[in-house]
Order: structure tokens, then sequence, then C-alpha cells
């Protein structure tokens, strides 16, 4: 059997690099095998829904939208952030309530079509891991090196002005 042509760059690569790889690859075979066409970014808007709809995180964007609001880009970042919510309400992933009565100038909520995408994803991410070969050994350095991330992005969103 001859040796994968990456195989020389790969060994060369820095961490960061693989991990890199490895998202992309896990993010290319969930929407080639998808049953419904989504960009990259549409399927991890579908997964924020889903993360925002808990009572934990709605607290905290509807504290966040207060702040945002006194913030000159604030109707501009509204604007955009809608037209992509948008685009997953009309292919019935999600539904848009544009008054809610919580505090946020706009809601989301999933569908029963969207929830069953969101369980195609994960049904497909669970196939990738067993394509790519990732066992029990692998799962517990993962989880320690997220572990160890996720402080970052963490302590970032905490300053971030506003979530969407």
């Amino acid at each position: 059997m001859m040796a994968h042509p990456h195989k020389k760059a790969i060994e060369s690569m820095p961490s960061s690099a693989l991990i890199g790889i490895i998202e992309e690859s896990k993010m290319t075979y969930v929407r080639e095998n998808l049953s419904i066409f989504l960009h990259e970014s549409q399927v991890k808007m579908l997964k924020q829904v889903k993360k925002h709809d808990k009572p934990h995180h709605k607290r905290i964007r509807v504290k966040q939208f207060e702040k945002a609001k006194k913030d000159d880009l604030f109707n501009l970042h509204l604007g955009l952030y809608l037209k992509k919510y948008q685009k997953l309400e009309k292919i019935g992933l999600i539904e848009i309530d544009l008054e809610p009565d919580n505090g946020l100038e706009y809601d989301c909520h999933l569908t029963s079509k969207g929830f069953e995408v969101l369980d195609e994803i994960s049904e497909l991410e669970s196939d990738w891991e067993n394509v790519v070969g990732i066992n029990d050994e692998d799962n517990e350095v993962l989880k320690k090196l997220a572990l160890n991330s996720f402080e970052i992005s963490y302590k970032h969103k905490k300053k971030q002005g506003f979530i969407f």
C-alpha cells in the first residue's frame, strides 16, 4: 500500500493545524451525508438555536441585549443575524418570534424538522468518529484538551458586548 501523499506534510504540522484538519473533515462528512443542504455556518447556527433555548443561556442573552442596545452597531448586527436566521426559517428548521415577551429583540426556536436535522447531524458526527477511528483513549485526550481550551472561549464570551 502506498503512503498517503500528505503524510509527510501532516507529520510536520503543529497541533493547531491538525485540529483544523480534523474539524474540517467532520464538517465535510456531516454536510456530504446530511439529507438537506446546509452551509457550515447554518449547521453551527442550528446548534446555537438549540443552545440558546436553554433557560440559563436565555437569561444571559437577555442581559447582553440590554447592554448591546446602547451600542451604535447594534441594529446592524441585529439585521445581519436576523437575515441568517431567516434563511433557516425559510427551509422550515426554526421559527423566529419577532416580538418575544422575554426581553430579547427576537427569539428563535427549533421546529420538529429542525430537531430531526440536529439528530441527524449528531448521528453523522458519531459515524464520522468511527470512520476516522477515534477510540476511547483518543476521546479521553480530547476531553482533557477541550476542558483546557474551554476557559479561553468562556472568558471571551463573558467579556463580549452581546450574544445573538
